[in-house]
């Protein structure tokens, strides 16, 4: 089976080359050699032949000594014909061998030359002994300009002379790192780049060292696009360790959460651990929600609007995102808001108290005169000895419901303008409404008017604070009642309607009208002359803090329509309720804590 020789990679080698340029060039010389002796020799036996024909006889001492001549020359020959060979096959092997080196030389010569790596060589006393043509082209200088020069070098920048000196002496000390020095150099042209610079000893091949051998690569763009991203980093950095929201990014592991980055607000308020991020999400361990949710944090003691995201991180995986806003401040300013709020509806119901008193005390002048003169005949009656049981009996019940009725409008006064917590609860908006139109119609016969009401069959439920709701139909109906002192339509309507799941309830006067509609709910506004300009915007924000809305038209018929909407519920959700006072009660104890 014939050996298989290995081949190279490269389709044409330079062996190959140098084989076939060289091939029928180191046999001529043998040849022509070989072709002269025989020449010789040919002309040696013509001479003999000659000689032979005209010497008509020859001694025997001639002849041995002729034949002996002629076997010296046969072994010459002999001789001659074998150094010849020799000369040939040591020619042939030479011939291979410059062919070999050559072509070895060639491919090096030619893989320095594709070289994008500069290379260049220093002997033992910092002279330049070599260099590529990659270097060349990367200093802009020639070979000839840098070959044989000592420092200093051409491509040293200006005014740096000493700094380059220096990493010089380290180059030919063989202290440079492993990892490369990072140096700078000068262009032919002026202009300055950056490269990378690696050295390594340049051996003989005895072992000993004759130079060193550096390779330098051009780094400027990649430098710069490092220095980009560095620079964008270390701003994104500032800006996150700046915010005043506590940022963190977790991952989940088999042995829990795992902190992968948290900014300075974080640290602050929960150090580099995960407590405050898993205390933060609450619940919500087992799933990624996109949600924002207002937490209040124990270990921080201080509440926070939270957000949470997935997102994916730089290896890949999932990973959380949590963004928790500090909001203890504005939670402090909404209760103290409330606060303020109530206090202005508590003043604003004394206030209407105070404006219906001379009315109040004309109602209940009335069941306590009709007490009084109850009272007063029975204790005749009785001193007469002429009382009879049933009629005593009969003026004791009347008595009774006249203190019945006084004691529901103080009760009713009591109610509304007692300082309680705001409870909400489902209530019947007819209620609410029964009780308010029974302090407005108080006024209202004092001024001749009286007030329609329009119910639906269903009876309407809302969730809400009944006194709240009570203050704000009073209001309204008492503007209405002042409105129509002068009209000549005495008759107020109020009406009350479910659409499509809200309670719409519309107070109907025929007074004035509107002058000024869009300042109507402005704070200090208001169109009385003894008015604080209060009433109408307490008034809104009761009803918007609802869920509702309130606002006012101008009645086609004349006059003005003020109207506002109440969710409805049914009477069955109590649950609303309670969840909305639980809340409350909660975050109430958490912000006296």
């Amino acid at each position: 089976m014939p050996k298989q020789t290995k081949q190279s990679l490269i389709p044409t080698t330079f062996y190959d080359q140098a084989r076939k340029s060289r091939r029928s060039l180191y046999w001529l010389t043998p040849v022509l050699v070989l072709f002269l002796y025989l020449c010789v020799m040919g002309v040696f036996f013509w001479l003999q032949q000659l000689q032979s024909d005209s010497v008509m006889f020859i001694t025997i001492d001639q002849e041995t000594r002729q034949q002996r001549l002629f076997w010296v020359v046969i072994a010459l020959s002999l001789l001659i014909v074998l150094s010849l060979l020799a000369l040939w096959n040591y020619t042939r092997f030479r011939t291979r061998a410059e062919a070999a080196l050559i072509a070895e030389t060639s491919f090096r010569r030619a893989m320095e030359n594709s070289m994008s790596t500069g290379m260049r060589v220093f002997d033992m006393d910092g002279r330049i002994a070599y260099v590529n043509p990659a270097f060349c082209r990367m200093i802009g200088w020639n070979e000839a300009d840098l070959i044989g020069r000592t420092a200093p070098f051409p491509y040293w920048i200006t005014g740096r002379f000493e700094q380059h000196q220096k990493t010089l002496d380290i180059l030919l000390s063989g202290r440079t790192p492993s990892s490369g020095l990072e140096v700078e150099a000068q262009r032919r042209d002026g202009s300055h780049f950056t490269a990378r610079m690696y050295v390594s000893p340049l051996k003989d091949s005895n072992g000993e060292q004759i130079g060193w051998m550096t390779s330098m690569t051009d780094i400027t763009e990649p430098k710069r696009i490092r220095e980009a991203l560095t620079a964008a980093h270390e701003r994104f950095m500032t800006v996150l360790e700046g915010l005043d929201d506590a940022i963190s990014v977790v991952a989940d592991t088999p042995e829990g959460l795992e902190l992968l980055f948290a900014n300075r607000t974080y640290r602050r308020f929960f150090g580099a651990q995960t407590v405050g991020h898993a205390e933060l999400m609450g619940n919500r361990l087992s799933r990624f929600a996109d949600q924002t949710l207002e937490i209040y944090s124990l270990s921080a003691e201080r509440w926070f609007e939270v957000q949470h995201r997935s997102l994916t991180w730089t290896d890949g995986n999932k990973v959380r995102l949590q963004v928790a806003r500090d909001i203890t401040e504005r939670r402090e300013h909404e209760e103290e808001s409330r606060l303020q709020q109530e206090k202005a509806q508590l003043t604003s119901r004394l206030t209407t108290m105070g404006e219906m008193a001379s009315s109040l005390a004309h109602e209940l002048n009335q069941p306590l005169t009709a007490i009084s003169n109850y009272c007063m005949a029975a204790v005749a009656m009785v001193r007469a000895e002429q009382a009879r049981p049933e009629q005593l009996i009969e003026a004791l019940e009347k008595t009774a419901r006249q203190a019945e009725r006084a004691g529901k409008i103080i009760r009713r006064i009591r109610e509304f303008v007692k300082r309680s917590e705001p409870k909400r609860q489902v209530v019947s908006l007819l209620d609410i409404l029964d009780n308010a139109v029974g302090f407005a119609d108080i006024d209202a016969r004092k001024r001749q008017i009286s007030i329609q009401t329009h119910l639906p069959r269903a009876t309407p439920y809302v969730v809400a604070d009944p006194i709240l709701i009570e203050q704000v139909l009073l209001n309204l109906l008492k503007n209405a009642i002042e409105a129509m002192e002068k009209s000549d339509y005495h008759t107020l309507h109020v009406e009350v309607a479910i659409v499509n799941q809200y309670v719409k309830v519309a107070v109907i006067d025929r007074g004035c009208g509107l002058k000024d509609p869009e300042r109507l709910f402005e704070p200090f506004y208001s169109t009385k002359s003894e008015g604080l300009g209060m009433g109408l915007n307490i008034c809104r924000t009761i009803i918007e803090s609802h869920h509702g809305r309130l606002w006012a038209t101008a009645n086609p018929q004349g006059g003005t329509i003020f109207r506002f909407t109440l969710p409805y519920t049914e009477p069955k959700d109590t649950h609303l309720s309670d969840e909305s006072n639980e809340d409350y009660a909660l975050i109430s104890k958490e912000i006296n804590a």
